[in-house]
């Protein structure tokens, strides 16, 4: 059944990549989306099967790797934490095939698009379900190839292939990282098996070695080179800056790409090894504070940000950040609670923001909007459920993940997850009020759109709005009915075949006992960030301006998202392109080319200049050229006879 789960969107995808003249735009969108509805239903199946009644088990389908001491085989892995993103992944990655059946109508290249969706799809399954490093690495690059294809998928727009390129490039930077760690667990280990791996893992806590000249703990060098890896895929502070750049493909692939699928691979990752993290006390020191810190800078940023989509982009940031922090202090479950119920809320922001784009004609800046919601009263009112889930707001499901991982981080009594609870709280504050923000400026006040476009205001049509309904009802429920496998009582039984916890760093089982102020606070500063929107966005409308302009330098600094892209073009992008282009002037064009083919070439056809003046077409000139060889021929034969 998982097997059949894991490889219909392959199918699908082959179906609408190799065959879509044959079966058509339509049938290609009926079957990639059908493909992925029957993947969904059976990953429901597996779920049930091995997540709450506790069957988990490994199918292998074939030997992949069989040289020296490296034996692999290509399997399946079931256990919780597969299951969990098998269904997630599913789940979220159907809700959006079928909202691309309304949202690209338009689009001359619907067949192309549909098997991009149904590979990256493919792809993540199969970094899901791995069984040892090489196979999840194998899914881990091609997420990362089909976010490029996806991404610039309007290849005609130059914006669109600048972000694709940039999204390759930024995650190969992580890539290093993670193929590097990839190899010291083989050289410690001798294997890439994940069963083998985790077994040895505490005979190596105390075990040494250098990497680049640097001596440290073998397990913390490990898991900060893994780490690495993981902050590519799942945008942390350094390696983000693809992340609001990929906005320029089409809102369902913003959908797919921030919700449930490349960008949570990373958390995946870290809570897949945790039987390594849990003895790198170091690794999870840093994990913690990159974590924390992404959280909180990127928070900041969406506060300033007008596009709709790019506000939401760094809300997507901003919770990763909370989902790496929780790793970080070892509440592994609360980080995939989280992810889960993130998958579901922000997979229903972006596709509403994509209905509210619909209906305003392909705007995206929200200062171009407002006044709107009595037109599109459905999609307002998914959005609202959306907002409420992001901020927090109890009984949606934002609420229960995000608030255990902020008890958790004070719970740990640790300085560092002090440091990421304070910043977690702040974080919290300010989503809340960008979130509401977001809302208040699209849908409220009086409209600033131009009256063209308000006469085309629109409701989408059903295969649009359908899909948010589903992804609604999660974002409403998710939270309630996972909070007490993912991490309250039943949290042992539920994650014992696949996440692993020192009792002594066992911050869930503390964060219950946190106290009361601590549970209160974020839920607090959610309600104080929401009435400071309303505040500013709909009963005092000219008060962000004059905010704005008495904070004018903090405004700026936030706008231009913290300088990141101007530093990178600054440090690293134009000297690069400096040293580039004098390598190929002095050395490819000055040096190699001009004496090796360029040279040979000129010299040849100098040459060849030089013997076509011998062919004048005068008759006396070639009878002088026959006397002058005769004359030759007699001179050798006569020297040669005398001697």
């Amino acid at each position: 059944m998982e097997v059949v789960a894991v490889f219909l969107p392959l199918a699908g995808a082959v179906i609408a990549g190799l065959f879509g003249e044959r079966v058509g735009d339509r049938g290609a969108q009926v079957i990639t989306s059908g493909f992925l509805i029957l993947s969904a239903l059976l990953s429901a199946l597996v779920f049930i099967n091995v997540a709450v009644d506790g069957n988990a088990y490994t199918t292998e389908l074939f030997t992949w790797f069989d040289s020296g001491s490296l034996e692999l085989s290509w399997a399946i892995r079931m256990d919780t934490l597969s299951a969990v993103m098998l269904a997630t992944v599913t789940i979220i990655s159907a809700a959006v095939h079928v909202y691309s059946m309304g949202y690209m109508e338009h689009d001359p290249s619907k067949p192309r698009f549909f098997a991009y969706l149904s590979l990256f799809t493919f792809f993540m399954l199969m970094l899901a379900t791995a069984d040892n490093f090489l196979q999840l690495f194998f899914g881990w690059e091609g997420v990362g190839l089909m976010s490029y294809l996806l991404i610039g998928f309007w290849f005609e727009r130059p914006s669109a292939n600048a972000a694709a390129i940039k999204a390759f490039l930024v995650n190969r930077v992580g890539d290093i990282g993670f193929a590097l760690g990839i190899a010291a667990v083989f050289f410690l280990f001798g294997s890439t098996d994940f069963d083998t791996v985790f077994a040895e893992a505490p005979e190596f806590a105390e075990t040494t070695f250098t990497f680049l000249g640097i001596q440290g703990q073998a397990l913390d060098i490990v898991g900060i080179l893994l780490f690495i890896g993981a902050m590519g895929k799942s945008a942390q502070i350094g390696l983000h800056t693809w992340l609001p750049d990929a906005m320029e493909g089409p809102t369902p692939v913003s959908a797919l790409i921030h919700a449930a699928t490349m960008v949570t691979a990373g958390v995946f990752m870290l809570c897949r090894v945790s039987p390594i993290l849990e003895y790198a006390p170091l690794a999870l020191e840093v994990i913690t504070i990159v974590g924390a810190l992404t959280a909180f800078f990127a928070a900041t940023i969406g506060m300033a940000q007008n596009d709709i989509k790019r506000v939401i982009a760094y809300s997507t940031c901003s919770q990763l950040g909370y989902m790496v922090f929780a790793v970080g202090v070892s509440a592994y479950g609360a980080a995939i609670f989280h992810l889960m119920t993130h998958a579901f809320f922000k997979a229903l922001l972006f596709l509403g923001a994509g209905s509210v784009i619909h209906a305003m004609d392909d705007e995206q800046d929200m200062r171009k909007m407002g006044g709107i919601w009595r037109m599109i009263p459905f999609t307002y009112a998914m959005m609202w459920i959306g907002s409420l889930a992001l901020a927090g707001v109890p009984p949606f499901a934002g609420f229960f993940s995000k608030d255990v991982i902020i008890e958790a981080a004070y719970a740990s009594h640790t300085g560092h997850g002090m440091f990421a609870f304070w910043l977690g709280v702040i974080a919290a504050f300010m989503t809340a009020f960008y979130s509401w923000r977001l809302l208040f400026m699209t849908f409220h006040g009086e409209s600033r759109a131009s009256r063209e476009v308000l006469e085309h205001v629109h409701e989408s049509p059903r295969v649009m709005t359908g899909p948010l309904a589903v992804l609604a009802f999660g974002a409403v429920i998710a939270g309630i009915a996972g909070y007490s496998a993912f991490v309250g009582d039943g949290r042992a039984a539920f994650w014992a075949d696949s996440l692993f916890v020192l009792a002594q760093q066992d911050s869930i089982e503390a964060a219950h006992h946190a106290p009361l102020w601590v549970k209160l606070l974020p839920v607090l500063l959610a309600a104080g960030g929401i009435a400071l929107a309303y505040q500013m966005y709909v009963r005092r409308p000219e008060l962000p301006a004059e905010v704005t302009q008495r904070i004018r330098p903090v405004y700026l600094f936030v706008l231009n998202k913290w300088y990141f892209d101007e530093l990178y073009r600054g440090l690293l992008i134009r000297p690069a392109m400096l040293l580039g282009s004098a390598l190929w002037r002095t050395g490819d064009m000055g040096t190699i080319d001009a004496y090796g083919p360029d040279g040979i070439a000129a010299r040849a056809r100098g040459l060849a200049r030089q013997a076509s003046r011998l062919q004048s077409g005068y008759v006396y000139h070639y009878a002088f050229v026959m006397l002058i060889g005769v004359v030759a021929f007699v001179t050798w034969y006569m020297l040669t006879q005398s001697g």
